[in-house]
């Protein structure tokens, strides 16, 4: 079977499990009716290729979507409740508290309003259609705005402090993301220069809402590329899991568990992605496969670094020849297993369940 279909197959089976289809809970905020009002001004993004265009586009049509809230229910069904609840407060059939319905719609608010906030084009004295740049930057900057703002709201109504505190640092870690390391111009990620000798790094948990250190990580491009995308993707899943079970009154380790386990899970996930990714047109130059290449060959960084100055310097068919090329698809592939073995072990602390083979059937199908 085809990989993508596979994968497709086992989120089908998930959603089953935990009875509600949230591969799109955020396009069901973003199609309400007052958002729908401003698509009709779509024709225009799509004239001037707007980034905008292509952030709907993955959130729609993209197969492997990180559907980040099916993990937070699937974890939740995993680790059960703890606690005594009210019939009114949880579902029958699945096991799963409203407010962890929260926490899943609330994962995939924010990932999605980061995304729209990314899809900004920054404007200089040579670009063209000032204007229709402009618009539709006002528009990637208040549908981030708007999902953010429900997210807050979904949040406040639980009325429990701690959770709202961790999902806020979460938040804290996304916009820590946009400003690590350094930027082109149009303030997509470039890899630092390489350091010369390469140094084992590993980055601590951070349970709480103290923000993750940087120091010595920029240059050592596996801890650079692991910092990169907790702060980007992983603390957000980590900590939504966490508050999760915190939500079924569970002992303190459990929801550290639950937070290793989506730390975890989130990085074994971007690394296969960003395997695919390489292959085709467009990729990321920070992706695993381009900063795990520059640990056996500096020498492509002189390439690059073009990119500081002007993205359209930069040979992108010339970085995919010699990265497809050389250890860095392999090394991609040890550091997907290394972080699906993390995430494995952490299931190891749970009883069998039909929720727990679904999570291990996801990670196999990675």
């Amino acid at each position: 079977m085809d990989r993508r279909l596979e994968f497709s197959s086992v989120i089908n089976e998930a959603e089953k499990v935990v009875g509600y289809p949230v591969s799109f809970l955020n396009m069901r905020v973003i199609l309400n009716d007052e958002i729908a009002n401003i698509l009709s001004y779509t024709k225009k993004l799509i004239e001037m290729k707007h980034p905008l265009v292509q952030t709907f586009s993955n959130l729609v049509f993209q197969n492997e979507q990180k559907t980040f809230g099916l993990i937070v229910l699937l974890m939740s069904k995993v680790a059960g409740l703890s606690g005594n609840f009210p019939e009114s407060e949880y579902d029958r059939a699945t096991d799963i508290l409203h407010s962890q319905r929260v926490i899943a719609e609330v994962v995939e608010m924010i990932k999605t309003g980061h995304l729209m906030h990314t899809s900004l084009s920054n404007i200089d004295a040579s670009t063209k259609n000032v204007l229709d740049i402009n618009f539709g930057n006002k528009l990637a900057l208040l549908y981030g705005d708007y999902l953010l703002a429900i997210s807050s709201s979904e949040l406040a109504r639980l009325k429990n402090h701690h959770v709202q505190e961790i999902i806020s640092s979460a938040c804290m870690d996304l916009v820590e993301s946009e400003f690590f390391g350094l930027r082109d111009l149009q303030n997509n990620p470039i890899p630092s220069k390489p350091l010369p000798e390469q140094k084992h790094i590993k980055i601590p948990h951070e349970f709480g809402v103290e923000s993750l250190k940087f120091e010595d990580v920029l240059g050592n491009m596996k801890a650079e590329w692991t910092l990169r995308n907790i702060l980007g993707s992983g603390s957000l899943l980590a900590k939504c899991c966490q508050c999760s079970l915190i939500l079924a009154d569970h002992e303190v380790f459990v929801p550290k568990l639950a937070y290793i386990f989506g730390r975890n899970l989130a990085l074994a996930w971007q690394a296969s992605s960003e395997k695919v990714q390489i292959k085709e047109e467009t990729f990321n130059l920070v992706s695993a496969p381009v900063m795990l290449h520059l640990q056996h060959d500096p020498s492509l960084y002189i390439e690059i670094e073009k990119g500081l100055s002007d993205q359209k310097k930069v040979n992108y068919d010339l970085i995919r020849k010699v990265v497809m090329s050389g250890p860095g698809l392999d090394k991609t592939d040890q550091l997907k297993r290394e972080f699906s073995d993390a995430a494995l072990n952490v299931l190891d602390n749970f009883s069998d369940s039909g929720s727990k083979t679904v999570l291990i059937n996801i990670m196999k199908a990675l």
